[in-house]
């Protein structure tokens, strides 16, 4: 019971940021090679969508909003 939680937080701290990470430097690579699509943009917009859910939040300055 307890292993499974431990794998679950694991996958989520983990395998999904470095997931994304591999998918932005595959959207970077397919782009400067063919130029900006539909396809590069969905998967630049997924990753940052996973970032956004399971990544570090931004840093803001002076405490704006």
């Amino acid at each position: 019971m307890i292993w499974k939680t431990i794998v679950r937080w694991a996958i989520a701290a983990i395998a999904v940021p470095l997931a994304a990470a591999g998918v932005r430097r595959l959207s970077d690579a397919v782009e400067s090679r063919r130029g900006s699509s539909r396809t590069t943009r969905f998967l630049r917009g997924s990753a940052d969508t996973v970032q956004g859910v399971f990544g570090r939040s931004k840093r803001r300055r002076w405490g704006r909003r």
